[in-house]
């Protein structure tokens, strides 16, 4: 497909502005521009892809199935188009700031305490930080979007460096009112007699998770809700009569305390690394390497 033949960003910009705001009028107003421009930058839609994207349902537009396709493309094009200004504005920022990436769990339970503790040792340099997944934080490392990450996978690409950084392991764990919070140990098979909340596939943990647990032949478990937060799922333990798998660097304050259990499996142990993640152009970066450094000397 030629790129010639894409669609105006404006437009889709439109299109989203129609949808969101509940009428061309609507999105006339915050685009600055007349209801005739809104119509006929829709109607440009249309033939750009070769379909009604839009039909009226009494007096309002309504999304047909193909314009739910390309709304629901044009935010993701419109938000990286927003994401890219953001770095760019970073990078004319100079070598003073590092655009730090981390996954969601890392994110939530050690990234604070690296911050302040850097703020403290480095007051002139400044971090940019974000959350995401490990694949798509990877890709952002490969294409120069992001100078340094850490991850719970070890990314394999050519142009991203790799050190290991903590130990850490996947533990059951449970609350105070399950009938699993005195015990030890559980046999594998008597995983499919519990109830689970766990975190959603894609996320890193699941991906370590889901394999090793393939690996003692154990392909499902009774997964009742998934949920993108380590932090919610360690709250809804603590109320509820569901366990869960979770990184011990996100629970060892609750097991220590007593607000959750740890429970052994016989014959399985999830142990992993966490992984630093550079760029060969952060190399040259002083927050970057300050930052390594300090990392080197958490234990």
């Amino acid at each position: 497909m030629e790129y010639k033949t894409l669609p105006d960003l404006k437009h889709l910009e439109t299109l989203s502005a129609v949808v969101e705001l509940g009428g061309v009028a609507q999105a006339a107003r915050k685009l600055n521009i007349g209801q005739p421009a809104v119509t006929k930058r829709l109607r440009a839609l249309d033939n750009c892809y070769g379909i009604s994207l839009m039909q009226r349902e009494g007096r309002q537009l309504e999304l047909t199935e193909a314009g739910e396709m390309v709304y629901n493309h044009a935010r993701l094009a419109l938000d990286q188009q927003a994401t890219l200004f953001e770095d760019l504005e970073l990078l004319r920022g100079g070598h003073n700031k590092l655009r730090l990436e981390t996954t969601f769990a890392i994110g939530e339970h050690l990234l604070p305490d690296l911050l302040l503790k850097y703020s403290e040792l480095h007051p002139d340099y400044q971090i940019e930080t974000r959350m995401g997944y490990s694949r798509r934080i990877q890709t952002r490392l490969a294409t120069g979007l992001s100078d340094l990450a850490l991850l719970e996978l070890a990314p394999e690409h050519p142009d991203i460096l790799v050190q290991s950084w903590l130990d850490d392991e996947i533990v059951l764990v449970c609350g105070h009112g399950h009938s699993l919070y005195q015990t030890d140990a559980i046999t594998p098979d008597e995983l499919h007699s519990l109830k689970f909340v766990m975190r959603e596939p894609n996320s890193s943990m699941r991906l370590t998770l889901d394999r090793e647990l393939a690996n003692i032949g154990i392909h499902h478990l009774p997964i009742t809700m998934e949920v993108g937060s380590t932090d919610t799922i360690t709250e809804m333990l603590q109320r509820g009569q569901h366990v869960s798998f979770l990184p011990y660097f996100a629970v060892a304050e609750s097991l220590k305390r007593g607000r959750l259990h740890r429970t052994r499996i016989e014959g399985l142990s999830i142990k992993r690394t966490l992984w630093i993640s550079r760029t060969k152009t952060s190399l040259y970066n002083n927050v970057a390497n300050s930052f390594v450094e300090m990392l080197s000397r958490t234990d």
